[in-house]
């Protein structure tokens, strides 16, 4: 047998080998994927911030360089721009890639935009990889956890497009990592570290004040229940002010909508945050309802039937082993850094969730916008699935149970690989146990716009003709899903408005999706000769006169 120094040493190797491997082999799976969806509703506009940001600061760096640059002539000034709060530690440099490479073609734009998208989010997943290893100090189940992520449809789909609520739960997540980091072993460097995390996360959507919060609580938890040295309180007594001044420091650096005047536009975006400007309906449980009337648990069944359903049980599970172990040996549970993380995983997902029910603040499109607590979720739920399992092997009643739960769940995840196959790519449609005509009753379906591009797709190739028109329920999702296509393809469509059938003559394509439209299209639009339906579930249809 070799010596314990050598077995460690080769033990290492052969981790950090898999570890490797499983993320080259993600981004192989992105290298295949990114060509493959949409434009989404917001990405125009979100490039548009990019570029407000980038010709303020490119005004006040390299004044000669920006004025020549023809993009920035139509880009609205910062000033009085209605989307300036927006964080844009994303889209600013984006933009600048955009203008220094030279981009002609809105196809070559949008594909380096999903690629870009999908690094961020693999980046968030190595995060939730480290954080899981840590916690479960187990290396192949931090695999497990990021697989739970990466296998999550919705999730998938949207880490090639949303660069919104994807990124920001990747940035988040980095957060979080950070702030495990430093409570391992608390530091100068790894509070500046975890410092720049936290305000990048908040550069790219101001709720990552979230983690200042997070951190000095949990920072309390271990100065009350960690170890007892003096030594280390005394370390984290000089942690958390220089955690903050960078978070302060690095925040305005990383913003520009704050140079200005910091604090003034600061507290500006928070407000408005709290009092977001969108004013409209959602198809919820078959009812329009307005989002400024959202009943509370909106976002908890949005939750439920868009997260495979063993996520969900495991999710209890932990749950409730956290609350026992809280409940019956407070003290002792407090006592071990396992514990104090479940505290933390705990409040990361329940606290968002809260507020937002709390403060009625206005979500819509599904549950997007809390999707930075899914790696929390997912955290509690490894932590159910290994309680069970750990159980099993004690007590011998249990162990079938576990055994077979540990093989349903099994046979759920492949299930669910074969589902995201055959949708693709709109696997942003998936509902986990909902049949096909149920989400159609009850619930918005593509959100985002994003199957009119595989209905263009679809009437390009089957008309010959040398101009197709097309009108759309939304012709700025039309447009943007040309965005994206081959210039080839794109010239042979010409897009009409409602109202302008009769111009557009016999040879017209209506194409239309089902976000707050849940009824189906009159027959004076046409016969339907396409549907689209990932999942049995209805997400566009293609009308045309016979």
């Amino acid at each position: 047998m070799l010596p314990l120094p050598l077995r460690t040493f080769f033990a290492a190797r052969q981790r950090s080998f898999y570890v490797r491997l499983y993320f080259g082999l993600l981004l192989l799976v992105g290298l295949f994927c990114y060509k493959d969806y949409g434009v989404s509703w917001d990405e125009p506009v979100d490039r548009t911030n990019g570029m407000v940001s980038a010709k303020y600061v490119g005004g006040l760096v390299a004044p000669e360089w920006t004025s020549n640059q023809a993009a920035f002539t139509d880009t609205p000034d910062i000033h009085g721009y209605r989307e300036n709060d927006h964080g844009v530690l994303f889209e600013m440099p984006l933009a600048f890639v955009d203008q220094l490479i030279d981009i002609r073609d809105s196809r070559t734009y949008y594909l380096l935009r999903h690629f870009a998208v999908f690094l961020v989010f693999l980046a968030g997943t190595w995060a939730l990889y480290h954080i899981g290893r840590v916690r479960f100090n187990s290396w192949r189940l931090g695999l497990l956890l990021s697989t739970l992520l990466v296998l999550s449809p919705r999730f998938f789909a949207e880490a090639f497009y949303n660069g919104k609520d994807i990124v920001f739960l990747a940035f988040f997540t980095l957060g979080a990592y950070t702030l495990v980091r430093l409570l391992q072993r608390p530091s100068l460097a790894r509070a500046a570290v975890h410092g720049v995390a936290t305000a990048a996360a908040i550069d790219v959507r101001i709720l990552g004040i979230l983690l200042i919060a997070l951190t000095v609580g949990m920072v309390g938890l271990e100065v009350l229940f960690g170890d007892d040295a003096k030594a280390r309180r005394w370390q984290f007594a000089r942690a958390l002010p220089v955690f903050g001044v960078v978070v302060v420091v690095a925040v305005i650096i990383g913003w520009p909508y704050l140079w200005e005047a910091p604090v003034d536009n600061f507290l500006t975006s928070l407000e408005n945050m709290k009092r977001f400007r969108w004013d409209g309906e959602v198809i919820y449980l078959g009812e329009r309802v307005s989002t400024l009337a959202l009943p509370w648990h909106y976002a908890p069944v949005w939750i439920a039937v868009t997260t495979p359903v063993a996520y969900i049980v495991a999710f209890l599970l932990g749950s409730v082993a956290t609350g026992y172990a809280l409940l019956r040996h407070p003290i002792a549970t407090l006592r071990t850094f396992e514990g104090r993380l479940d505290v933390l995983f705990i409040g990361w997902f329940a606290l968002p969730i809260i507020m937002v029910i709390a403060l009625h603040s206005v979500i819509y499109d599904g549950w997007r916008h809390l999707y930075f607590v899914y790696p929390a979720l997912l955290l509690v739920a490894l932590r159910g699935a290994r309680a069970l399992w750990q159980q099993g092997q004690r007590l011998r009643w249990l162990r079938p149970v576990a055994v077979g739960a540990a093989g349903l769940a099994g046979l759920e995840m492949v299930y669910t690989v074969g589902r995201m196959v055959q949708a693709h790519p709109q696997e942003q449609v998936y509902f986990s146990f909902l049949p096909g005509e149920e989400v159609d009753r009850l619930f918005e379906r593509d959100y985002w716009g994003l199957s009119y591009r595989q209905g263009l797709e679809w009437v390009a190739q089957h008309d010959p003709a040398a101009q197709l028109n097309v009108m759309g329920q939304n012709g700025g999702l039309i447009e943007n899903n040309l965005a994206i296509m081959k210039p080839e393809v794109r010239a042979r469509f010409r897009v009409w408005q409602p109202g302008q059938e009769q111009e557009a003559g016999k040879q017209l394509y209506f194409l239309g999706a089902y976000r707050t439209h849940p009824e189906a299209y009159p027959p004076s639009l046409g016969g339907e000769i396409y549907t689209l339906k990932p999942y049995g579930v209805t997400a566009l249809s293609v009308l045309h006169p016979w």
